[in-house]
């Protein structure tokens, strides 16, 4: 088959086109015909050497993340997927004609879902998905602000967190603002406007998936006690609140760690007890709903604000 080789950390040049060998399907996989992936920050960052401290890539590897086609064969013990089933995953190796998938990762593409479009949509969903329910651990009745709600990861957050119960305000761009209407938030709120964050009170939980300057603005709007969870890097161990008049001390933080708190950096999820056998996840089971979290290394930080 054709795939696109990483031989050496570097830029896109690096990315050779390349004849390699087919996988093949062992027990508990499906071979699947790749009609589409796409490209994450987690590919580049890896293709770089900006992450090999503490995740190496062994080279020559095939990058890609996001997975989109055909079911080509399936392997022994494989249950609820036959060849010619449209199917979508987190996996590995994407960037390749043919892929393989543990058959508990994989999901059924909606037959009036284009193929193509299904590609953009694995890691972006999964990603906003655990943002809201391992890093913020959003409670029913609790206030969160999401930044970037436009976004891919930021509406697959805006989803999860009103499935949750949870009141939403959507931060977006004053230009946003009325693409942001439409995706059922309880309130829209342009992030680059001043005097709108001023205006805004404290909250449970800051959802961001910015970072940068509009991050040092958010996390000076958790209250006491709150979460502030982001899918773009650790924050700092100590953040100034300028909000926060009578307290012009910085903010402590808490890192929280993903190994013993489920919410954070590295995390991987186990699949559902109900699933261990391969049997596949409807697509009508979306992000927050019961069911097996895609298998892949996720980056979120959350920390606790304490006053």
């Amino acid at each position: 088959m054709k795939a696109v080789v990483l031989h050496e950390y570097g830029g896109p040049d690096k990315l050779l086109y390349e004849d390699v060998p087919d996988p093949v399907a062992s027990q508990g996989e499906v071979l699947v015909r790749m009609a589409a992936t796409s490209v994450n920050p987690i590919d580049f960052k890896l293709r770089s050497g900006m992450m090999k401290a503490f995740w190496p890539l062994e080279l020559p590897t095939i990058l890609g993340r996001d997975i989109a086609g055909i079911v080509r064969a399936v392997g022994d013990s494989v249950t609820g997927f036959k060849p010619g089933d449209k199917v979508m995953a987190v996996g590995s190796k994407a960037y390749a004609e043919l892929a393989v998938v543990a058959a508990k990762d994989l999901a059924f593409i909606p037959e009036d879902l284009d193929l193509v479009k299904a590609a953009a949509l694995p890691v972006v969903t999964q990603t906003g998905e655990q943002l809201i329910t391992r890093a913020a651990k959003i409670q029913p009745g609790q206030t969160v602000l999401i930044s970037g709600a436009v976004g891919g990861v930021g509406r697959s957050a805006v989803w999860t967190a009103k499935k949750a119960g949870a009141k939403v305000i959507a931060g977006v761009r004053k230009s946003q603002i009325k693409e942001a209407e439409s995706l059922g938030a309880d309130q829209v709120l342009a992030l680059d406007d001043a005097a709108a964050i001023d205006k805004l009170g404290f909250v449970d939980t800051v959802a961001d998936t910015v970072g940068g300057q509009t991050g040092q603005k958010l996390i000076g709007k958790v209250k006491q006690g709150g979460i502030y969870a982001s899918v773009v890097g650790p924050s700092r161990q100590r953040q100034h609140a300028p909000d926060r008049e009578d307290r012009g001390s910085p903010v402590k933080t808490r890192r929280i760690n993903a190994a013993n708190h489920g919410g954070g950096c590295r995390c991987r999820a186990a699949g559902d007890s109900d699933r261990s056998n391969g049997s596949p996840r409807r697509s009508g089971e979306g992000p927050g709903s019961r069911r097996k979290r895609w298998n892949w290394e996720n980056f979120v930080t959350s920390v606790t604000v304490e006053l």
